[in-house]
């Protein structure tokens, strides 16, 4: 074959392999099933937003069966949506090489529910027995009971089953923002009263994106890529079109209703749950020291972390607070 032949195909191999290859490929586990919540990350892959900076995102969603954390220990996958900060401090007092780069949601969406006209405030639900799962109760309730005076007593274990609750108007229930107030609506035919833990002072930040401690040390454009591509992938499906995410959702998910969806997005939208406080200056994910003390001085009041924990090293917020998409804002 002539020189210039193979030169050309050299050239165009090379061409083919190099765009191949051009965006890395990076795996994100959730937290559970595909639904409203997990939007922005979503809005990022359909939109081309995590491909603009270079990278392929695939959402691996979690499940009953999913432990996507140990997923990313193993090296299964690059990205993980995690819990709150006590897993931060978890990670730190187990020395897991654990980093947490992102706060997606700025406030917990975590709730107590309530018959209509039973806790109007945040204080009125000492007069109702509380239905909180054992992981409930083991976390948050132990803060409700060092700062609000809880007791015990008054907790019922929670099996997820609604239906003691709604037979018993004297009763509370634990869920979330986004989705329990619709269910119980629809089960019960009342709007219950709710009420959020982070505005009781709950003060965590939730849904965290992890990574480990060897990727943001080696591959600190990657993580940026993937912090920004989020944010972004935030603005846009709070206030931008996000038909083509919602539609994603929905294959990941077919049980998921138009109705739910609606739902959880406004529920977000006027909670402030993903863009509230910090972020309207310094953007979606933003992570201060102050707040992160703060919710560890909570949690040692309350006993859940020791008192002489070094939980520096668990979370990190060079690629945060940069005010990445504050523009896309409508």
């Amino acid at each position: 074959m002539p020189r210039h032949i193979l030169i050309s195909l050299s050239t165009t191999f090379g061409l083919i392999a190099t765009g191949a290859s051009a965006n890395e490929a990076v795996k994100f586990g959730t937290n559970w099933v595909a639904q409203a919540e997990h939007g922005g990350y979503y809005q990022a892959v359909v939109d081309g937003t995590y491909a603009a900076c270079g990278l392929d995102v695939t959402i691996v969603p979690g499940g009953p069966q999913v432990n996507n954390r140990a997923m990313m220990l193993a090296g299964k996958i690059d990205f993980n949506m995690a819990g709150n900060l006590l897993g931060t401090f978890s990670s730190a007092a187990e020395n897991v090489p654990v980093v947490a780069v992102m706060g997606v949601f700025q406030k917990d969406p975590q709730v107590i529910l309530a018959h209509p006209g039973k806790a109007k405030t945040f204080e009125d639900l000492k007069n109702l027995k509380l239905m909180i799962s054992d992981e409930g109760f083991a976390t948050f309730y132990q803060w409700m009971k060092k700062d609000f005076g809880f007791t015990d007593e008054q907790r019922e274990v929670y099996t997820f089953n609604v239906a003691p609750f709604i037979q018993n108007e004297d009763s509370a229930i634990q869920g979330f923002i986004s989705s329990e107030p619709l269910m119980i609506e629809k089960e019960a035919g009342f709007k219950p009263d709710v009420q959020l833990l982070a505005d009781a002072g709950w003060s965590t930040y939730s849904t965290i994106i992890e990574a480990m401690a060897d990727t943001v040390a080696s591959k600190p454009e990657v993580v940026q890529c993937f912090v920004d591509g989020t944010a972004k992938g935030w603005y846009n499906y709070l206030y931008g079109d996000n038909s083509k995410a919602i539609e994603k959702i929905k294959a990941d998910n077919p049980d998921l209703t138009d109705e739910q969806i609606a739902f959880s997005i406004k529920a977000l939208k006027d909670n402030g749950i993903v863009d509230s406080g910090d972020t309207l200056e310094k953007g979606i994910g933003v992570m201060t020291e102050t707040r992160i003390k703060d919710f560890y001085d909570k949690m040692v009041k309350a006993e859940l972390v020791p008192a002489d924990l070094d939980y520096s090293q668990a979370y990190t917020l060079q690629f945060v607070g940069k005010g990445v998409g504050l523009d896309l804002k409508k």
